[in-house]
């Protein structure tokens, strides 16, 4: 079963978001993990086990060390159980961008995957994050719905805050001229 139908089938059993995943994941899958606030990002190498970025401090991946990883600049590349990292949380399978991004085929995914177990990379919520890191490895491209809508979200505000400066400036000139 392909990616695309798979995704279909998840939906049209009225699987949600928060619904651990019923389906097994192949290798190459990108795993989505629900944490309280955002989401975690991991990809399926095999046998229970997936490649994410944690911490370099934390040895394990729970939800406080993925909250720690926001606010971190390093992160380490590590292969761990994925029912360890996912804990008390749900996930699911979601290969979203296969409709867009032709995934690399899953020997090279996961030849790749493997080369950078043990590795500190640099970590930036925005720019190279937990989606990034796998969407690289999968697509060769590295992708982030969720930074772009934070980006988009920070703009929005950077723009709102910028108007009401330049309001506030003409209203203090206005009653600062005499007439």
């Amino acid at each position: 079963m392909d990616n695309q139908q798979r995704r279909t089938d998840n939906m049209a059993s009225g699987e949600t978001d928060h619904l651990q995943c019923v389906e097994e994941p192949q290798p190459g899958d990108l795993i989505e993990i629900f944490r309280p606030a955002y989401q975690h990002w991991a990809l399926y190498l095999g046998d229970g086990y997936i490649i994410n970025l944690t911490p370099v401090d934390e040895g394990q991946a729970t939800a406080v060390s993925s909250v720690k990883s926001v606010f971190s600049r390093k992160a380490v590349v590590r292969m761990q159980l994925l029912k360890e990292v996912v804990g008390a949380d749900s996930y699911r399978i979601n290969n979203k961008y296969d409709d867009d991004h032709t995934p690399l085929p899953v020997s090279e995914i996961i030849q790749r995957a493997q080369m950078l177990i043990g590795q500190e990379v640099s970590y930036d919520l925005l720019g190279s994050n937990c989606e990034h890191f796998v969407t690289l490895l999968r697509y060769g491209e590295g992708v982030s719905e969720q930074a772009s809508r934070a980006i988009g979200a920070i703009s929005l505000v950077t723009a709102a805050a910028s108007a009401f400066s330049v309001l506030g400036l003409i209203n203090t000139r206005s009653r600062n001229r005499p007439f």
